[in-house]
């Protein structure tokens, strides 16, 4: 066994001996491809999705230097046609991109050596354990003639592919040598129909564009915009989180609030894997999500406020959806030419969830939306948004203390801002109004929108997280009435109801527009 050739079956191994969410289904759809013109598959996903779990699956299952059936032999995979066919029946080149770019920053190298360093650590492997190869040969000579002298052909897997493309950002030279590597391994009738049974190339970003087509154009891409087959791979299923919650009696509905909302056809929501494990090994759920040099590196491009940027990103963080035209994406992050190329970026990191259907994103849950504040908070120059967020606190408090002129006042004035729909044509475009007047309560609340009650539902929730000692508040919408309506609708139809495991006090704001006028009313009224 190697580090990089035939690694076995120990990486997955250690896997399944702690807890693990049967994944293996995953096995079949690539066993399918094998032989196909299909035979070369690259996902792209964001950080913390387990992809690196994948890869050691996939190492576990192809490699013939080892036996697995005990670890698959009780797995979904078992099932599928094709399992005893392809268990542990090829030859394994497993290469993790992100390791070579740590050795070469512990050792200085530049980063323009890279490719050749992999050819290099590959190649010496594939000498010591075929040792009769010629020496004298590159490496893809020989791993021709080591499948022709064993008859097994290789299944490459490597894990964050576009690691090199990411570092080497700005240096079109260091990523067109890099790709070249690739074409020559994935794009060359002279060596993949010989060699390659197939490949499964994972990384955050699809496969950079060279022109309008992606630079390796033969591998079939399942980006997080289009998993298709492989979307229930992506993350955690809800019937999956449902069985963990229960197992570590957890509670469901709090896991749905703060990882769900990443959502596909035919599937339905998915989880964040991580930080669902994080949150039942700890007993505790909070915001795992880590941040990254990617991550942070957003703060310049929404500091740049293309078309608009920064208001679209305040849109999203009060709950809003926001069309993005995704087409133009250059797969990378320095190709920047409009605000839809930043925020397809963070579709990519998982910053944000993509509907297709409707060509929409929006943040998908309480962990993501307490990273964008992170950010947010963190652009101190921005005299803006600091303003609205000032507005919005005053209005939190203004609210709390039941100053209903102030609330009124306070509406108004942000909807003027540019930040907010300044022209009403609906009571959804108040709705819009109302979630950004209440951005701040984000820090101490969890919003739920149209949350339901005996018999209707409320406009807008705002429950109170654990460690607040701030009222919870029920918020109703009017358009052309009164507010004290909305307030005697809150009472009649039972609103607080929906709260009645809550014990704490509840503030009912009654808020109504009146359309002639162009003025806001409010009523505000404290149930113990």
């Amino acid at each position: 066994m190697g580090n990089y050739l035939n690694p076995g079956n120990k990486g997955f191994e250690k896997i399944v001996q702690s807890e693990y969410v049967d994944k293996t289904g995953l096995i079949a759809l690539l066993n399918k491809t094998i032989g196909t013109m299909e035979m070369l598959t690259c996902i792209s996903r964001p950080r913390r999705f387990g992809k690196s779990y994948a890869a050691k699956m996939l190492c576990a299952y192809y490699d013939c230097s080892c036996d697995s059936h005990v670890l698959f032999d009780d797995r979904e995979v078992a099932r599928t046609p094709g399992y005893l066919t392809h268990l542990n029946q090829y030859h394994v080149i497993n290469l993790d991109i992100t390791g070579f770019l740590s050795e070469a920053k512990r050792e200085r190298m530049p980063m323009a050596d890279v490719p050749g360093k992999i050819v290099e650590a590959v190649h010496k492997e594939l000498q010591s354990l075929f040792p009769g190869l010629d020496s004298g040969n590159s490496l893809m000579e020989n791993l021709i003639c080591c499948v022709e002298e064993t008859g097994r052909e290789f299944v490459f897997i490597i894990d964050e592919w576009d690691a090199l493309i990411r570092e080497a950002k700005g240096d079109p030279e260091i990523q067109s040598t890099y790709l070249n590597l690739l074409r020559g391994w994935f794009k060359n009738n002279n060596f993949t129909p010989k060699v390659v049974a197939a490949a499964y190339m994972t990384g955050i970003l699809p496969i950079k564009k060279d022109g309008s087509q992606s630079a390796i154009s033969d591998f079939i891409e399942y980006p997080i915009l289009e998993p298709d087959g492989f979307a229930e791979f992506t993350g955690f299923t809800e019937v999956e989180v449902r069985n963990l919650c229960e197992k570590y009696e957890m509670s469901f509905g709090e896991a749905k609030s703060w990882y769900d909302g990443y959502d596909f056809p035919d599937v339905g929501a998915i989880y964040n894997p991580y930080s669902v494990m994080q949150a039942m090994r700890r007993k505790k759920f909070g915001s795992y999500w880590q941040k990254t040099s990617a991550a942070e590196s957003l703060m310049t491009y929404i500091n740049m406020d293309f078309e608009g940027l920064q208001e679209t990103i305040s849109r999203l963080i009060s709950g809003e959806e926001v069309e993005v035209d995704t087409d133009l994406f250059e797969n990378d992050f320095e190709t920047f030419r409009s605000r839809d190329d930043v925020l397809t970026l963070l579709i990519h990191l998982g910053y944000l969830t993509w509907n297709e259907e409707d060509g929409t994103a929006h943040i998908p849950n309480e962990e993501v939306r307490i990273e964008f504040r992170k950010i947010l908070k963190g652009m101190n120059g921005n005299q803006r948004w600091m303003e609205l967020l000032g507005r919005s606190e005053k209005l939190l408090e203004d609210s709390i203390a039941g100053n209903r002129e102030a609330v009124s006042k306070a509406i108004e004035e942000i909807r003027q801002t540019q930040y907010a729909p300044t022209f009403y044509n609906d009571e959804q475009a108040l709705r819009y109004v109302i979630k950004f007047a209440y951005i701040a309560a984000a820090d101490q609340y969890l919003k739920i929108e149209e949350l339901p009650s005996g018999r209707r539902i409320a406009d807008v929730v705002y429950l109170p997280k654990r460690k607040s000692l701030l009222p919870a508040l029920v918020v109703e919408l009017k358009w052309n009435k009164s507010s004290g309506g909305a307030i005697r609708q809150i009472k009649d139809r039972n609103y607080p109801a929906i709260l009645k495991e809550y014990e704490g006090e509840i503030v009912m704001v009654g808020i109504n527009y009146d359309a002639k006028e162009k003025t806001h009313s409010c009523e505000i009224e404290l149930l113990q």
